[in-house]
Parts: structure tokens; C-alpha cells; sequence
């Protein structure tokens, strides 16, 4: 990135008694703009204020200043524009001729990232018809909020209970029974705000694809627990929030890595938010152990626990969820 520094000269009046001659000076200091005035005095009042300078010679340095800035100008736009051309190139070069799943094409992309010489976003490589359907439905499946008067919601919300519980009888929708699964209180319905529909289906997809390990966390049965322990069934619906946040799914086309490689997790598996959810779920549950945490410090833990998870997707060799070092947690 271009850095220009400035420095501009105002010369000021006389006043009743004495001559100041001022010097403004600015400069950038950590991004923020710094002024510094010098004042100095003279008794002469007959001192002229541009000294042996002719008003010729003035005109002719404001003339050439002016040229300089044209100049300036003009070489940024060009150094920028070319800046662009070169991050475009790279990424076409990235994506389509080397591929995005090789290594130098990763790092191609990671160029393009710093445009201008900021420090910002990723570019996605091009979806293929396949990616960008199951982008597509999982995106819907993100902007169903849940509503509790809706039948096959009351249903997804029993079918839960039959996987946790599957020795119990079913409870009526609002009951105490339901704070035994880790909700807030008798009514499920209204832990909901932040997750959505999808968090729902997160939790029943965990518990018939890993049950041995929703059962382990449910009952909360491995390691020393805390006196205070972190709610399971609220938990999951913080897990399926801040797990679609990490992955700038709400973006036309995510721009941080994580959100990246997750895409390419989709050419391979259509419920890769799913498993990776499941993942994550058990992530938190180890790093809950690991911390010694208690009902506190549950937002420390799923912090460290999206570091992890961003750390592991980036790895070079993860090209499905099952290649993740985390999914070795997973039990069914």
C-alpha cells in the first residue's frame, strides 16, 4: 500500500504588535492524524513574512508543487490497478489452473487476501453446481426460525425427547421434565431465539448418527465435572449459532478461511454442517474437561473451542469432516 506523507506550510498575517509565523505539520501516527504547531516571534515588524523569496518564485513553487501531487495521483491509481490485476490473476490462477486443493493454489489465494495492502478477506474459488446447491439448502435450511406452533416442529422437538430418553414417556411440550435436558425452562420453544429450526435438527442429527457420544454428553458422563455444569440442550443451540457465524455462512460467499475450507467439505459430504456440528459439540465438552470449567465460563470455552475447530480446518490434509483430528472423539 501507497503511504504518502504531507506536510503543508501556511504562513500567517501580521497582527497589531508583532509578527508569528506558523508551521502546521501533520503526520500519521498509528493511523491518526497528528498536528503540531511551532510559533515563533520576531520584533522586527519590517522583516518581510516570505523573506528574500519574490512572489515569482512562490508562483512557481506552488505550480510545481501542484505537479508533484498530479503525479502522486497518478502513480497510485496505477499501482493500485495493477495491484488488482495481479490478486485477479492470481486467483483465477488459483482456482481453475492449479486447482483450490493444492498447496500452491491455497497460497495463491491467500494473496489475493491482502489487496491494497490490507489485511482482510479471503476470495472463494469458483463453487461447483454441486457445492452451491447444498450451499444453497443449507442456507434455507439457516433462516427457519422455530416455531412451536407448527406441527412437524412439536415433532422434531418429541423426537428429541425419544432419542434421549427413549425408556421415558413422552412429555406434554411445556413440562419441568424438559429442564432434565439441559432447557431453561418448561418451555423449550423459547431457547430458540438465537439457533433456529436448524439447531434442533443439529441435536437429533447428533443423537442417531453418534449416539454413544450424545448419550456421554447428555448424562454428562466423561471426565471430573463441575458442580455447576453447562445446560446440554441450550448449549447445542449456542454450538449450531456460533458454528454458522465461524463460517460466514450468511455472507454471498464466505471470506474467512474457515468458511473457505468448509466449502470444499461440502463437495464431499451434503450434511458436512451436521457432523461438523457434532464435532464441535464434542470439542467443547473435552475443552470444558481440559479448563475445569464451570456454568462461568462457557463462553471461554466455546472461544477456545472455535479457535481449535478453525485451526483444524485449516489443516492440509482435511478434505472431509473425517479427516478432522477432533472426529476421532466421536463415538457411536
Amino acid at each position: 500500500m501507497v503511504c504518502l506523507e504531507m506536510q503543508c506550510d501556511y504562513i500567517g498575517s501580521a497582527m497589531t504588535s508583532r509578527t508569528l509565523r506558523k508551521r502546521l505539520h501533520h503526520g500519521d501516527v498509528d493511523g491518526k492524524k497528528m498536528e503540531h504547531l511551532e510559533t515563533s516571534e520576531s520584533d522586527d515588524l519590517n522583516v518581510p513574512l516570505l523573506g528574500n523569496y519574490s512572489d515569482r518564485h512562490a508562483e512557481e513553487t506552488t505550480l510545481e508543487e501542484i505537479w508533484d501531487d498530479e503525479r502522486r495521483k497518478e502513480h497510485l491509481h496505477w499501482t493500485l490497478l495493477f495491484s488488482q490485476l495481479i490478486a485477479q490473476w492470481a486467483q483465477w490462477l488459483a482456482s481453475i489452473v492449479l486447482g483450490s486443493g493444492s498447496l500452491i493454489g491455497r497460497l495463491l489465494t491467500f494473496f489475493t487476501s491482502t489487496q491494497n495492502g490490507a489485511s482482510a478477506k479471503l476470495f472463494a474459488p469458483p463453487l461447483s453446481p454441486l457445492q452451491e446447491a447444498r450451499l444453497r439448502y443449507l442456507r434455507q435450511r439457516l433462516q427457519v426460525p422455530f416455531d412451536g406452533s407448527r406441527m412437524e416442529h412439536q415433532d422434531a422437538l418429541l423426537e428429541l425427547w425419544r432419542l434421549a430418553y427413549p425408556d421415558k414417556e413422552l412429555p406434554p411440550l411445556q413440562s419441568d421434565l424438559w429442564k432434565q435436558m439441559g432447557w431453561q425452562g418448561s418451555d423449550p420453544s423459547t431457547d430458540f431465539r438465537g439457533g433456529g429450526f436448524i439447531s434442533l435438527e443439529n441435536l437429533i442429527f447428533f443423537a442417531r448418527q453418534y449416539p454413544e457420544s450424545f448419550q456421554r454428553l447428555l448424562h454428562k458422563q466423561d471426565g471430573t465435572r463441575a458442580e455447576w455444569e453447562y445446560p446440554f440442550a441450550v448449549a447445542g443451540i449456542n454450538i449450531s449459532f456460533v458454528l454458522a457465524q465461524m463460517l460466514d455462512l450468511q455472507s454471498a460467499k464466505p471470506t474467512t478461511l474457515a468458511g473457505i475450507r468448509f466449502l470444499e467439505l461440502l463437495k464431499e459430504d451434503e450434511m458436512a454442517f451436521d457432523n461438523l456440528y457434532c464435532v464441535a459439540f464434542q470439542m467443547m465438552d473435552a475443552q470444558w474437561l481440559v479448563k475445569r470449567a464451570s456454568f462461568m465460563d462457557f463462553n471461554d470455552v466455546m472461544k477456545s473451542t472455535t479457535s481449535q475447530l478453525e485451526r483444524e480446518l485449516a489443516l492440509e490434509d482435511v478434505s472431509s469432516v473425517k479427516d478432522l483430528p477432533a472426529y476421532n472423539l466421536l463415538r457411536r
